[in-house]
């Protein structure tokens, strides 16, 4: 049978990705549910590259388990009725785990379907803490950092590296993922003594500014650092607002911000911006992302240029080790074998804590400078005193 890497999209919206080798029922199945159009796929489709180039690794290193692996995808179309039916007939058609969207709101309905089957669900990179054990299931997880991470992380490099003491606070209220990130930054900026000089909210889509402009050019004094929440274009939108009325002050936000469409198009006005992300795309992050990148640029002859290529590579290759510790694709099985070890990943070191704590994962963030429209490696960071969820 001749390996097939690439998707191919049928008139259905079904892909399938296969590595060659046995047949569809002697095949390990990752079922991927996943946002590949609207405005979630600028998250979900990188990742669903990433993890096609993992399917193909695995199997040209001899399968798992003994058996050749294959991944079968579904367009949830950012919309999560969309998503949980396709989860559904992913795991009806026999599959052993499901990869889930980069978010609660999308992606719970993938997990929850998961849970209801007996299987392990992860996503590629949902943040929000409602993305847990507690809401989910005993099987479900998140390969990506917590909000409380992330917004720590934020936090403590405002204050701690680079003394910005009182901040402007913009939070989309899309998603549970920007209203949870802002909170969690808040919350421990002020925990290290920073001030909170406003908060204001934004709607997704408005495309209009006018109005937090005007609160925050009331403002007695003008803020060392804007944090901002947003989500897809509207982080450039919300940026160029402020620039073009001469706000200068430097932007921080959350993994949203690792767009390379959302950096290009600010052009020149991609300046003084950092974001918390989960790894990055250069040897500087990690020993192992050169090779990952090579392997990258031969399916696909072009290099990945945001690091969340890395989280579909990282949850395939999470799944596949924790079913070679437990020996079976088995869902309690597999979930037992992601609490009790430690999995090295190109997204950074990470641990599951067990189902009565959430499967809260514990990792480290990557830290990155937009300088001229271009990304910059800063360091990996670990915050302390993380906020509870």
């Amino acid at each position: 049978m001749r390996s097939r890497f690439l998707a191919v999209l049928t008139a259905v919206g079904t892909l399938a990705v296969a590595g060659g080798g046995p047949a569809l029922g002697d095949t390990i199945t990752f079922g991927a549910p996943l946002c590949l159009t609207g405005d979630q796929a600028p998250l979900d489709t990188p990742g669903f590259r990433g993890a096609q180039v993992a399917i193909k690794a695995l199997n040209d290193q001899g399968g798992l388990l003994g058996q050749q692996v294959e991944m079968i995808a579904i367009d949830g179309k950012t919309d999560p009725v969309t998503v949980g039916n396709a989860a559904v007939e992913l795991i009806d058609g026999g599959a052993d785990f499901i990869l889930a969207p980069c978010d609660f709101d999308f992606g719970g309905p993938a997990s929850r379907a998961a849970q209801e089957a007996g299987l392990v669900g992860l996503s590629l990179c949902a943040s929000d803490p409602l993305y847990s054990s507690w809401s989910l299931g005993d099987k479900q997880f998140t390969l990506s950092m917590w909000n409380t991470t992330m917004g720590a992380t934020a936090a403590e490099y405002a204050i701690n590296e680079r003394g910005w003491k009182n901040a402007y606070v913009v939070t989309d209220q899309f998603i549970a993922y920007t209203v949870s990130l802002s909170k969690y930054f808040v919350e421990h900026f002020k925990a290290l003594g920073g001030n909170i000089l406003a908060e204001d909210t934004y709607n997704n889509g408005d495309n209009d500014f006018s109005a937090q402009l005007a609160r925050l050019q009331a403002l007695d004094e003008k803020p060392d650092v804007i944090f901002i929440s947003s989500y897809g274009q509207d982080i450039g939108f919300i940026i160029r607002s402020l620039r073009e009325v001469g706000y200068d002050a430097p932007v921080l936000g959350g993994d949203s911000y690792d767009d390379p469409a959302m950096i290009q198009s600010l052009g020149p006005l991609g300046n003084d911006i950092y974001f918390v992300t989960h790894t990055f795309m250069s040897s500087d992050a990690h020993p192992e992302m050169e090779q990952f990148i090579g392997l990258f640029e031969d399916m696909f002859n072009e290099p990945p240029d945001t690091s969340f290529v890395a989280t579909g590579w990282d949850a395939v290759m999470l799944l596949a080790q924790a079913a070679e510790i437990a020996g079976t694709t088995d869902g309690a099985a597999v979930a037992q074998a992601l609490e009790e070890n430690v999995f090295h990943l190109l997204t950074g070191d990470l641990t599951y804590r067990n189902a009565a704590e959430g499967h809260a994962p514990d990792k480290a963030a990557v830290l990155v400078e937009v300088k001229d429209a271009s990304t910059h490696f800063l360091g990996w960071r670990t915050p302390s005193n993380v906020p509870a969820p």
